[in-house]
């Protein structure tokens, strides 16, 4: 039976040599080559990166070689490139979309094929819908020509993506200022694509950059996966304390993604540094536009939005959906609750690197620490608490959806329900402002159960009783 792949919240991922094969990662590029060339795009370029995961830049080989077999042009990177750089280089080089070999975050047995649209963003889900359908049930169908053929006759051309967006970097931030301030950083890349890049932006200066995890390393050690929250920044936050920095700045597998720790050692979660980064703008920046959030990250910014009277606007979980709302409202930032952040002035895209500059950059601009800028947003939107659970579960996932539907919880940590959403998952509106969520993970056979609450005391209440509605205890 032909293995079906399947476009999740990012793109497609699998376990490689199990189903993320040389022959699935053809098939797919060839349904992504077939909706290019539906779009009128035949005869353009189209930009193709990889990450440091086992037999990325072979995965990315095989996929420009099919885009040219496609009669597409290839702009393919000479070494591994952080996803906002490969994202920044399709706008820069006018390409008409770009495939992206990572995993992300996921486990180390993993790996991924993103598919990227002209701005350089997530393409939307009815794009994806059309990939999909244009996918060949049997490689016999790709079209393809030799890697060493296609460099010789110029269909495809190995590049250097960094040039173009450091000198992009340098019109969003003043990065001499960060350099100037003296602050000591440690910078945790986890093994992946982030590796050297703040030391690049940032070095040479009076602020002293310390990395750790910078080398290549497909297995992860010292992590259970490249995403920067907890248990896998614990090394992070450990060489924080070590070296007494002033901050801690992660990125992820392919650098998309930013998680922060604070001066004393502690996690600041992805919701709360979302809150931060948006305060950051339209406070010290003074700038104004919409807010684009999934409905899994803060109720923080609704009252930011409040507050700095601009719109907030709430979109399904992932890219997908948060990069085509961005684009239309001309959005100030847009973000989701997995520590990817997005921002005007760049492209509809995660971006890991421009996240951790901005969050230095409101450090130099504010002179306050990471735990002084936390309680800046405190006063203005009061303390959230939020955490998350991932399970997986037994059974048919549109029966347990039904029995999520049929619990109708009247409350849920001792909070009264005031309303059902059910865009994206089930979320559960709770009287306080805050809300339970329960979703099933489109990359992933698990389930995810996140809360947000004004109340600390609630947070693993909310949570338990959320996996009681789920079937899970």
């Amino acid at each position: 039976m032909t293995y079906k792949i399947k476009f999740g919240t990012d793109g497609w991922r699998g376990v490689i040599a199990e189903d993320y094969t040389f022959d699935n990662v053809r098939r797919a590029t060839q349904g992504f080559a077939s909706y290019l060339l539906g779009q009128g795009y035949a005869g353009r370029w189209v930009v193709v990166g990889y990450d440091k995961r086992f037999q990325s830049e072979n995965f990315a080989a095989a996929a420009a070689e099919v885009l040219a077999g496609n009669g597409l042009n290839v702009y393919l990177t000479d070494g591994a490139t952080p996803t906002p750089v490969i994202a920044f280089a399709v706008v820069n080089k006018r390409a008409c979309g770009a495939v992206n070999i990572t995993a992300s975050h996921n486990p180390p047995t993993d790996n991924g094929f993103k598919v990227r649209d002209p701005n350089g963003g997530a393409i939307d889900p009815e794009g994806l819908k059309k990939i999909e359908a244009l996918i060949p049930d049997s490689v016999e169908d790709v079209k393809r020509v030799s890697l060493p053929e296609a460099v010789k006759d110029g269909k495809v051309v190995y590049f250097d993506a960094a040039e173009a967006y450091i000198t992009h970097l340098q019109k969003l931030v003043d990065l001499q200022r960060i350099k100037d301030a003296g602050f000591k950083v440690v910078v945790d890349p986890m093994w992946g694509n982030g590796a050297g890049w703040f030391t690049k932006l940032l070095g040479g200066g009076k602020t002293q950059i310390i990395e750790i995890h910078n080398e290549r390393n497909p297995i992860f050690p010292e992590m259970k996966r490249p995403e920067p929250i907890r248990p896998n920044i614990d090394a992070g936050l450990r060489a924080t304390i070590e070296h007494k920095a002033d901050v801690l700045l992660v990125t992820d597998g392919d650098a998309d993604r930013c998680g922060i720790g604070d001066e004393n050692g502690e996690f600041i979660n992805q919701l709360r540094v979302y809150a931060l980064l948006a305060l950051y703008l339209l406070e010290v920046r003074g700038e104004r536009g919409d807010i684009v959030k999934t409905l899994s990250t803060t109720t923080m910014l609704n009252k930011l939005g409040k507050l700095y009277n601009v719109p907030v606007h709430e979109t399904g979980v992932g890219f997908k959906y948060v990069a085509p709302k961005m684009i239309e409202t001309n959005a100030l930032i847009g973000g989701e609750e997995s520590g990817g952040y997005a921002f005007r002035g760049n492209v509809p895209e995660r971006d890991g690197i421009l996240a951790g500059l901005y969050f230095l950059d409101f450090m130099v601009r504010t002179g306050k620490k990471p735990t002084g800028l936390l309680n800046m947003l405190f006063e203005k939107v009061g303390e959230h608490f939020y955490d998350r659970i991932d399970t997986p579960f037994n059974g048919d996932r549109q029966t347990r959806e039904q029995m999520i539907l049929n619990a109708k919880p009247e409350t849920l940590g001792g909070l009264k329900v005031t309303e059902l959403v059910t865009v994206d998952g089930f979320q559960f509106k709770l009287e306080d402002g805050g809300w339970l969520l329960i979703r099933f993970s489109g990359t992933e056979p698990i389930m995810r159960v996140y809360c947000e609450t004004t109340h600390k005391d609630k947070v693993q209440a909310i949570l338990e009783d959320g996996l009681k509605v789920a079937g899970i205890r």
